[in-house]
């Protein structure tokens, strides 16, 4: 499709062991039947015109074999069409940057989390006489320091208040 013959031009085929010119055999010194100029559609394949092209000059191999290298062809093929080349390096680099963005959003939502979980409500702690004893830490895990839901309120609020009203009744 490419009309192409080996990597950068047809001399590629030198440093294969069974098409070097050094080699013995019927490919030696000669590139693959791929590499041919077809002729009429639906014509026999000459399997055998490579045969000793490779000691030959570029302009007497014209008609014989594609000369020009695939990597060139494939270039060529890709400027002159240019709109499918885009939309291949668009269908490859959406996915990429849809999951990119998506990969972003999804930290932020993680840094808002984070950042909520991480602070301390200090209006719990403006009460000047609530005594640690009183807290209940049963949740806090290993480390006091971590916050926990609903923050940390005394056992027995409802209660102290009961039994101050009784001290006071008492007193």
């Amino acid at each position: 499709q490419f009309s192409c013959c080996g990597g950068d031009e047809f001399r590629d085929w030198e440093v294969n062991q069974y098409h070097s010119c050094n080699g013995s055999g019927a490919l030696a010194c000669g590139v693959p039947h791929s590499c041919c100029v077809r002729g009429a559609p639906g014509a026999v394949v000459n399997t055998l015109c490579g045969y000793r092209t490779l000691d030959k000059e570029r302009l007497e191999l014209l008609g014989t074999i594609h000369v020009r290298g695939c990597i060139h062809a494939v270039g060529l093929w890709l400027k002159d069409n240019f709109e499918t080349t885009l939309a291949i390096v668009c269908s490859l680099l959406l996915p990429q940057v849809l999951g990119l963005a998506m990969a972003w959003l999804y930290w932020q939502q993680l840094n808002k989390i984070h950042s909520r979980r991480d602070s301390v409500d200090f209006r719990l702690l403006e009460a000047r006489d609530l005594s640690f004893a009183s807290l209940d830490l049963s949740g806090a895990g290993w480390c006091w320091c971590l916050p926990r839901e609903g923050g940390y309120i005394p056992v027995n609020a409802g209660n102290e208040e009961e039994e101050e009203e009784e001290e006071e009744e008492e007193g």
